[in-house]
């Protein structure tokens, strides 16, 4: 007997689509929690392949990267060429890219021949439409405070929106 593979169920980013652009909440983390991230040249390949993104009608809003993660909020509108797993890999590759040129070296996967900079897949949150973007951002770019990195957010050098997202 043949097995098939089973259908994904839709996601919800295709219901949202037909209302209004979707828009991710998402973070994701260096593998083993490195402290890499917190530099000028990570930061300007970030803004520079966030900046492309809207090529393929998706609009990164405001981001903060920290030492061994990054927070981003990413819209994509109804002509979207690029899911955001696949727009999610693009980056890692190209921030890889820029870590290699650094000096820098992947980690090692236990119990594999794997070498990477970033822990497996992301976490991403859909935002509805009675969610606070505003809300969201307000927690997140706190976080260098919480961390002790800065005293006032602002002060943060990592930080920032490469497009207006408005949403209520």
């Amino acid at each position: 007997m043949q097995r098939t593979p089973k259908r994904k169920p839709p996601r919800l980013d295709r219901i949202f689509q037909s209302y209004d652009a979707p828009v991710f909440f998402v973070t994701f983390n260096t593998h083993g929690r490195r402290p890499i991230l917190a530099c000028r040249e990570v930061h300007d390949a970030f803004v520079d392949y966030c900046t492309k993104a809207s090529e393929y009608h998706v609009g990164v809003g405001r981001y903060v990267l920290m030492p061994d993660h990054i927070h981003l909020f990413a819209s994509f509108g109804s002509g979207a060429t690029t899911t955001l797993g696949v727009w999610m890999k693009g980056l890692k590759r190209c921030l890889d890219r820029c870590l290699l040129s650094l000096g820098r070296e992947p980690l090692a996967v236990p119990g594999q021949k794997l070498r990477s900079f970033w822990q497996p897949g992301f976490h991403d949150h859909l935002l509805r439409s009675d969610e606070g973007y505003a809300q969201k951002w307000d927690y997140v770019r706190e976080n260098p405070v919480r961390a002790r990195l800065v005293s006032k957010a602002d002060a943060w050098p990592y930080a920032g929106e490469i497009v207006r997202i408005d949403r209520v």
